[in-house]
Parts: structure tokens; sequence; C-alpha cells
């Protein structure tokens, strides 16, 4: 996951933008105000920064324009704001914000865009080496480097249930071990559980406090 700075002088909102993004498995620092926000960017080099418009010391347009000028815009930055105008927000795409985000935003919003940022700016993977060419000697690995293919990789399902228990208790305990696997191998992000499991969102939390499963697992895990 990613290391996101939400720069807001709003309490409420620092506090509702780093809960959505901790639960999506992300790390999240705060900054209420400018200063904050230079002492954060260059101390951490955040993956992507959502930065409030109006702000009592410095605007965010005003900050955005310093880190361009400076070459400290090396992040995806999303602006947002209750009150600019369009003549404001598209001063800021030129300047170097990648996209606008109006207040009050919505947690589908929020996640849409911090996701299509962090996919914009990530690093490309090498390509794969093409299928049928065989590495020459100078090319071949070790035997200790070699990946031992017979081991299992990624989160295993839990398979074995004692079914001489109850209907209910063994329904609940399949479903557990189920939200456990998937919260693992999606890296803890409720968003794609939710999509991978077919439910909704706001159902899929009542339903693992329901069954006790531990939230913090699938994130200490990616």
């Amino acid at each position: 996951m990613a290391n996101i700075l939400v720069v807001d002088d709003e309490l409420g909102i620092r506090d509702l933008l780093s809960e959505i993004l901790n639960d999506e498995g992300h790390q999240v620092d705060l900054a209420e105000n400018a200063a904050q926000a230079r002492a954060v960017r260059q101390r951490l080099r955040p993956d992507l920064v959502l930065l409030d418009i109006w702000m009592p010391d410095t605007a965010g347009v005003t900050l955005l324009k310093e880190w361009s000028t400076s070459g400290l815009l090396t992040m995806p930055v999303i602006m947002m704001s209750g009150h600019a105008t369009i003549d404001t927000a598209v001063e800021a795409t030129k300047i170097g914000a990648m996209s606008f985000l109006e207040k009050p935003i919505t947690m589908q919003k929020l996640l849409q865009a911090v996701e299509q940022g962090l996919t914009r700016h990530a690093p490309r993977k090498p390509a794969p080496p093409l299928l049928g060419v065989l590495p020459g000697p100078a090319d071949a690995l070790p035997d200790a480097e070699l990946p031992d293919l017979t081991e299992p990789v990624g989160p295993q399902p839990v398979q074995s249930f004692d079914l001489e228990k109850p209907l209910r208790d063994a329904r609940d305990e399949f479903e557990k071990a189920y939200f456990e696997f998937h919260l693992a191998k999606e890296g803890g992000s409720m968003t794609r559980v939710a999509e991978r499991t077919g439910l909704e969102r706001t159902h899929l939390y009542r339903k693992l406090k329901q069954l006790g499963v531990d939230l913090s697992r699938g994130k200490r895990g990616n």
C-alpha cells in the first residue's frame, strides 16, 4: 500500500479521510497547514498528497506551485475544496495537480481518485522473458536462487472444519476462514474484498465484526 499525506485545516476532514484510507491499508500522515505539509514532504516523500485549496497560512495552490517550481512535485497531488471556482481548479491542474475533488467528498470518489493517482505514477515492471527463449550459461541462476515451485505461494484457504458441530457454528467457522483468506489475499483492502465477495462495503464491515475477524491481519501481511 501507499504512504499518503492529507493536508487540510479542518480536523473533521483530516480524521475522516485518514479513517477511510487506513481501512484501505494505506499509511496516512496528516498536516493542518502548509508548514506541516512541507515538513512531512521533506521527511517522508509521500506517494500521493491530498491538498486543500483554502488554508489560513498558505493556500494549497501556492504550496503546489512552490513544489512545482522547486522540483519537489514528484508525487501525484489531488486538490480538495468546497468553495473553489472552476478557474481555481483549472489553475491547479495547469500547475501540476492530477485531479480535483469537491467537498463534501464521497468515499467512492475519494478511493477512485487515489487509485487512479497511484496507478498512474506506479513504477513500470520489467517485461517478462519471451516464451521459448532459454537463457544462456551466463544468464543461468545458481540452484540456490531458483524458486521452489512445490511450495504454495500467497494465502492458502482453510479447508479443515469440524463437521460434528451444529450447522450455525460450522457455517460461522467457514465464513470467518473465507473472509480472512480474502483479506490476506487483497492486502487488507476492504474495497477489493467487497468486490471479490459481492458484498456491499457497510454490510461487509458488519459481517466481519460479527464473525470476530481481525481486520489488521491483512494489513500486517501486506
